[in-house]
């Protein structure tokens, strides 16, 4: 079927149920940023396959909002589909919410999948519906009754991380989770975010797309821990493991029901903006509910030292292969047929030779060229282009090692490129070491330190229309609370950065139909000088990898800016050249020359 006579299924359906606004949000049963094929729903319905949108249907309209990093794919991928595209957060573009109060009728009725919505965002959809006199009903999955070929749920096995990678058993995590339960006076705690239940439990598995997480919810009570689990994703070891810290397993549905039967006078701790609506709603009016964020989210945030220090060899892993797909690319682009998918292909390729490495950490960004200047561009058979010299090429790639998770962005030129290029690539470098380099005082968040990295484009009325950087998982989510750099307040990216913490420092420039540049390091928060003015903290790059010379533009930099970049490329050249062969060696040192 195509998106119009989807849609037309669709509002049939609507109409014999009456239901007049349908929302179809970009979430599983778990509110994960990436989800399985099982759970594309929105993709189906509208043809746009970024990892975020809603879709709002009415029985004669059709809308998808985005955020900015989609646009330009989001406007190409709704061609012919009917659907009109949102640009959220630009002047006189409504908001979801916005939306359905300006359409929302008395006596409609506004209905959604309970389970693929938030707490928050359901409670958001209720109220305006009491507001305008209409009536929510949550518990219609109107998609799956006219996907006819909807993929099943994932069915892949789970495997244990050991304590050599993970750094704390699951009893000392447990113990700290039930001691914050104790201190907010809960008797259990309801938990459905996978990365927050596979890092407490010390599991991994392949139920997400690109994620290594498994498709589980939990109840944590003061001496048990319930979770709810397709049996056949366990080995027999994994069973005995996870018996022996007190997990009694259920069906992966059935907490649906057994959240009903809580009993009565219980306190239970719920995450509003983690646990989903139609579980939220299962909880008896009888038992005491405690809206807190999940432990688990600040914990598993700061890295301890095993982890720490598994990271760093992550990343030089990573850096080498990096190193070495740079020195590749460079020596064949013009020579042999090299392609957007074939690149990727072939960084892969560097990867797997360092060991240990188990997939993409998210969907591979590989972008030649005018596809660069789409921030989320996802190379297809459809969209892959040959690389030619004379303009850039954009990497924004991740690895999964057992020794920890990358997400590293680079951009090359290829050949010579334009001034101009130079210079939009020169003025990227910049803001990427100016946050890189700072030195703040605790309690500073990304709020407060993002105008670092803003402020050579604001100086320039430029501005890249995405967060500067995102806390990375341990095998978990790449994009991971509750810490990240933007200049807008978003709710759970505004704690103070603390030491342990790994956020991304990313910023990027964007010429539609032409080219675009983003250089992304890791940054790992340290403690720096305590004085009589507080505790200083400051940024370490733990990613290795050069800023192409090539597409630098040296008198666009202050001296302090050469500096920072020169020192940046010394330290790049003495922990990666010990792992190479003369011949990478030379390529290095080209590379890291100071400027």
């Amino acid at each position: 079927m195509t998106v119009p006579e989807r849609l037309a299924a669709l509002r049939k359906l609507m109409r014999e149920k009456n239901i007049d606004v349908y929302v179809v949000p970009t979430a599983d049963f778990h509110q994960s940023e990436y989800v399985g094929e099982h759970f594309k729903a929105r993709k189906f319905i509208t043809n746009f396959s970024g990892s975020a949108g809603t879709a709002v249907i009415t029985l004669n309209d059709a809308k998808l909002w985005t955020d900015g990093r989609y646009f330009i794919q989001a406007a190409k991928q709704l061609e012919g589909t009917t659907v009109t595209l949102m640009k959220m957060f630009e002047p006189g573009v409504p908001s979801v919410n916005e939306y359905l109060e300006e359409i929302l009728q008395a006596g409609q009725t506004l209905s959604f999948d309970g389970r693929v919505v938030s707490v928050g965002e359901g409670d958001e959809y209720a109220e305006i519906a009491k507001k305008k006199g209409a009536k929510v009903d949550y518990q219609e999955d109107l998609i799956d009754e006219i996907w006819t070929d909807r993929p099943p749920l994932s069915e892949e096995p789970a495997f244990f991380l050991e304590e050599k990678y993970t750094g704390e058993s699951t009893a000392s995590k447990l113990a700290r989770i039930r001691k914050e339960m104790e201190e907010a006076g809960c008797d259990a705690h309801i938990v459905s975010t996978l990365d927050d239940t596979c890092w407490t439990l010390n599991i991994r598995g392949n139920d997400i797309e690109f994620f290594p997480l498994v498709l589980s919810y939990a109840i944590i009570k003061k001496d048990s821990f319930e979770l709810y689990i397709d049996e056949r994703k366990l080995d027999d070891n994994l069973k005995a493991l996870l018996k022996k810290e007190g997990v009694n397993l259920h069906p992966y549905n059935a907490i649906y029901e057994d959240v009903k039967q809580l009993p009565t006078g219980i306190t239970v701790m719920v995450d509003k903006s983690k646990l989903n609506y139609a579980i939220f709603n299962n909880i008896p009016a009888s038992v005491h509910v405690v809206n807190k964020r999940n432990p688990a989210i600040l914990m598993k945030a700061l890295k301890n030292p095993v982890e720490i220090e598994n990271i760093r060899k992550a990343q030089i892993k990573d850096s080498i292969a990096h190193l070495r797909f740079m020195k590749w690319l460079k020596e064949n682009v013009g020579k042999i047929r090299i392609t957007e998918l074939s690149a990727s292909e072939k960084l892969d390729e560097f990867r797997k030779e360092m060991g240990n490495f188990i997939r993409d950490s998210f969907e591979p960004i590989s972008s030649f060229g005018p596809h660069s200047a789409i921030v989320h561009y996802c190379s297809s058979p459809e969209t892959d282009v040959e690389f030619k010299e004379g303009t850039l090429y954009l990497s924004d790639t991740g690895a999964g090692f057992y020794e920890g998770s990358t997400d590293i962005t680079r951009t090359f030129a290829l050949g010579e490129v334009p001034q101009n290029m130079k210079d939009d690539f020169t003025l990227v470098a910049i803001s990427n070491l100016q946050l890189g380099s700072a030195k703040f005082l605790q309690g500073c968040s990304g709020l407060t330190l993002d105008i670092l990295a803003r402020k050579p484009f604001w100086d320039r009325d430029m501005n890249f229309n995405h967060g500067t950087g995102h806390g990375v998982g341990y095998l978990l989510n790449i994009h991971e609370g509750p810490a990240g750099f933007r200049y807008k307040y978003r709710a759970g990216e505004v704690e103070e950065i603390q030491e342990g913490m790994i956020i991304t420092d990313e910023p990027g420039l964007y010429i539609e139909g032409s080219h675009g540049i983003r250089l992304e390091n890791e940054l790992l928060a340290r403690k720096g000088v305590k004085n009589e003015y507080g505790q200083f903290l400051y940024f370490e790059a733990i990613t290795l990898v050069p800023f192409d010379l090539d597409a630098i533009n040296p008198d666009m930099m202050s001296e302090e800016n050469k500096k920072l970049l020169n020192d940046y490329h010394a330290k790049v050249y003495e922990v990666i050249a010990p792992h190479l062969n003369d011949d990478e060696k030379a390529f290095l040192k080209k590379y890291t020359r100071a400027i």
